[in-house]
């Protein structure tokens, strides 16, 4: 079934009674997020190094691995997200599986962070199997909470805030993941630290199971079990849903060329490892305190038009880096600014994913909220691969060696590139994607004409 948008005053002015949930559930959502990708920003920051520093592989292993994983961790995503449409319980479709996934996450944590001394090959294979471990139950938590998002209220501003909320939560896991994480190596060693993120994510995202409420789909045909066939093709006649994917693809790509070569760049640009908490501190502060005045912005002005003026703040601190990527201060001014400018596309990408569903059953009388999310989270996961993969694969083609006193001159300048100008490029290419996604101003009208036909 096809649709098309009818426009007119009757439309602008339509209000729809939406339920929405309350501050604390908002706040008990965005809880889990810290949880989630406080362990994103440890495996892009810290994996590649730990993986080639610590443990002794070659980058390009490492890059070519990442990659493979992540292409894998696609598959999962698409697989999980037909799972919990199709989830039927008394807890509903998604707030069970952070019930019943999160404990053995946090135990594959660890296990990523304690390779044995197997020798190279028996290092290799204990690495790929741990880590497609962790990305198939990271798939089976992450899926499921980003879904919530979709099924807690599909009032728009609700679900914009309890996004932003769950990236303060995010933002604050990643200050403590990039500023304590290298120093804290040192002194309990990298299995005692990933024992403790893997306690704080069981623990936080248990919270969130307790504390939020399914409330969009209970009598709708997101009940129904869809058949996956059936879902997919509905995905693709979703062009909001395209074009979010890409833009996912290209933003996470940027997030994790950044933070997997953070302490690469801190040891051989700069010249200091242990300035690496610094530019950490740096690079998420801005953050963190922009989250809190996000809001009213997006109210103001929506999604869409935030995001792309956060895309050219991040634009000129990274021409400020450019200018001299040596200089410490110039890098931390640079850094903030960048900072700065991703803030808002993390405050809101997990909402902007979720309002494709609508627009999605609008066009086509299908609504997959887990499917959407998964097929999302493919772009996401396939961009932190992808950004992983080129820190490894520039890093070998540079001659870079693990350990070693010194690096080539071209090893440096692969550093460089992935955390300079590689970014400044794909941050383009998401102002222009950004300028195609125009759900802002029609979701109001979908949603009204999605409640129409629920009376008829």
């Amino acid at each position: 079934m096809s649709q098309t948008i009818i426009e007119g005053p009757w439309v602008s002015q339509q209000t729809v009674d939406l339920e929405k949930p309350s501050k604390k559930e908002m706040w008990s959502y965005g809880i889990g997020s810290f949880g989630i990708f406080s362990v994103t920003t440890l495996i892009s920051s810290f994996l590649t190094f730990y993986y080639t520093d610590v443990v002794g592989l070659a980058g390009g292993l490492v890059g070519t691995m990442m990659l493979i994983a992540r292409l894998f961790d696609g598959v999962t995503d698409v697989w999980m997200g037909s799972i919990v449409d199709g989830t039927k319980s008394r807890h509903g479709k998604a707030r069970p599986w952070l019930l019943w996934m999160t404990v053995p996450l946090g135990i594959t944590i660890v296990a990523l962070f304690s390779v044995p001394d197997l020798g190279l090959t028996g290092k290799i294979v204990y690495a790929y199997i741990t880590y497609m471990l962790f990305i198939l139950l990271y798939t089976a938590v992450s899926i499921p909470y980003k879904t919530l998002l979709g099924v807690m209220t599909q009032h728009q501003h609700s679900r914009s805030l309890s996004n932003i909320y769950s990236t303060i939560f995010t933002m604050t896991g990643t200050l403590i993941v990039m500023t304590f994480t290298q120093p804290l190596s040192k002194l309990i060693g990298w299995t005692g630290l990933a024992s403790f993120y893997g306690i704080l994510s069981v623990f936080t995202l248990y919270i969130t199971f307790r504390s939020v409420k399914e409330r969009v789909g209970a009598d709708s045909n997101s009940q129904e079990k869809i058949p996956f066939a059936t879902g997919f093709k509905a995905l693709l006649k979703n062009k909001y849903w395209i074009i979010i994917t890409i833009f996912c693809v290209t933003f996470y790509t940027t997030i994790c060329l950044v933070q997997g070569a953070g302490l690469y760049y801190a040891q051989w640009v700069i010249g200091d490892i242990n300035k690496f908490p610094i530019i950490g501190l740096t690079l998420t502060a801005p953050m963190i305190i922009g989250l809190f005045f996000i809001g009213p912005l997006v109210a103001r002005y929506g999604k869409r038009k935030v995001a792309i003026i956060g895309a050219v703040i991040a634009i000129v601190g990274q021409i400020i880096k450019w200018v001299d990527p040596s200089n410490l201060p110039m890098f931390l001014v640079g850094s903030a600014i960048a900072g700065f400018g991703v803030m808002p596309t993390l405050g809101l990408i997990i909402a902007m994913v979720n309002d494709t569903v609508e627009y999605g059953e609008f066009k086509t009388g299908i609504r997959t909220e887990g499917l959407v999310n998964s097929a999302a989270s493919f772009g996401m996961k396939f961009g932190t691969g992808l950004g992983l993969a080129l820190v490894g694969w520039l890093l070998g083609i540079g001659g870079y060696v693990g350990g070693a006193a010194e690096q080539p001159e071209l090893a440096v300048t692969m550093i460089k590139a992935v955390n300079i100008q590689i970014p400044l490029a794909l941050a383009v290419i998401q102002i222009i994607l950004m300028l195609m996604f125009k759900i802002d101003k029609e979701y109001p009208a979908i949603v009204a004409e999605l409640q129409r036909r629920k009376t008829k």
